[in-house]
């Protein structure tokens, strides 16, 4: 008789799903015997616009050296970044794109007999990276579709060691402004660290979502998560960084597995940093896209939840996995999103104009046929 290998693992680990992403287009080629060039995924928040070029061309001058380990203290892209955040290098942890930040930080402070603090309805890594090392998630109901502060400050208890908000939330793409994060963390115990997970914080512009670089002089207890596969347009690449106090930061980086960002990453990364007309041009996009599939979801008759991200989820008033199947069929990728709760709804990355149109193309004619 074989021997049961998931009985073995840990009891934290044994009780997970594995998380699922957006479906990949070849896999969607392969299942319906489509053209993959006719195929548009709007499925994984990706930055249609490509990559930049500058970051293309750091990529090809790194090529050559791809025999050699990258700097595994990541200095350059540190650097840079602490020049751009207004810290010091040491306060600056580098993570295999912003998820592995998450699970540094579940690793470094959680564990059985602790808990963290989320929302329903929030990013599906927070729940994982908690119940991997075996601590409670305590979730805390959502208000309007986001996050509850006040209810989740309330939630905090002795055990209580990390509390995760995501400011716009993914999948729901909700928002809260600079008074309620700062009553937030002024309430906060300072034995609780708060990660402030900002990922698609770039495609925010204007007063009505806090910068969390702000806050981190006036609370230790605060990191704040960011990502260079949204706005930046390298999700291939996975590079993601985090910035805290440097002891905090000292933390994560005994736990941070050698090497764990590539050298093309890296490089990529740093080049990226240096693109602005290239990031102005993201959030054009992004603008444009969202305000053209909203007049698009306001024909159709559909709502949707109110956005700051680079993706909007649409209510279907009904369960949307037969809409999502048939969109399938259409050669038009989405993103379901019941295993947040949400079964009513699909989560729509904004595309190109072009792909926006194609969408609501095939939405029409999946809606008319229902």
């Amino acid at each position: 008789m074989s021997c049961d290998f998931l009985a073995l693992a840990q009891p934290g680990v044994q009780k997970l799903s594995p998380y699922v992403p957006g479906k990949p287009v070849d896999e969607l080629a392969r299942e319906l015997d489509l053209d993959p060039a006719s195929i548009v995924k709007l499925a994984s928040n990706e930055n249609p616009l490509g990559p930049s070029p500058k970051a293309l061309e750091a990529i090809r001058n790194e090529l050559a050296e791809l025999t050699r380990y990258p700097d595994g203290n990541g200095f350059e892209l540190k650097r840079r970044l602490a020049e751009r955040c207004g810290v010091t290098s040491a306060q600056v942890t580098l993570g295999n794109g912003s998820n592995d930040i998450l699970d540094l930080v579940a690793r470094a402070y959680l564990a059985p007999g602790l808990n963290a603090v989320f929302s329903e309805y929030a990013f599906a890594v927070y729940p994982i990276a908690t119940q991997a090392v075996g601590a409670q998630g305590k979730v805390v109901p959502a208000k309007d579709w986001g996050h509850d502060l006040p209810a989740m400050l309330a939630a905090i208890d002795a055990n209580t060691r990390v509390v995760f908000i995501a400011n716009p939330n993914n999948p729901t793409g909700t928002w809260f402004g600079p008074a309620a994060l700062e009553d937030f963390l002024a309430r906060v115990p300072e034995n609780v660290l708060v990660v402030l997970d900002e990922a698609y914080i770039e495609y925010a512009e204007g007063d009505d979502l806090p910068d969390g670089l702000r806050y981190l002089a006036r609370y230790p207890n605060l990191l704040v998560s960011r990502t260079f596969s949204k706005a930046y347009g390298l999700a291939a690449l996975r590079v993601g960084y985090g910035i805290s106090t440097a002891q905090v930061a000292d933390v994560l980086n005994r736990v941070r597995q050698p090497f764990n960002v590539n050298s093309l990453a890296l490089a990529a990364a740093c080049a990226a940093l240096d693109d602005a007309d290239y990031l102005v041009e993201s959030r054009r996009i992004n603008d444009a896209g969202m305000a053209q599939l909203e007049e698009g979801f306001r024909a159709l008759g559909l709502s949707w939840i109110p956005s700051r991200g680079n993706f909007i989820a649409v209510d279907f008033g009904r369960d949307a996995a037969p809409i999502n199947q048939a969109m399938l069929r259409e050669g038009v990728i989405l993103r379901p999103v019941a295993g947040y709760g949400m079964p009513n709804f699909l989560r729509v990355s904004i595309g190109l104009q072009a792909e926006n149109a194609r969408c609501l193309a095939a939405l029409a004619k999946v809606l008319d046929r229902a």
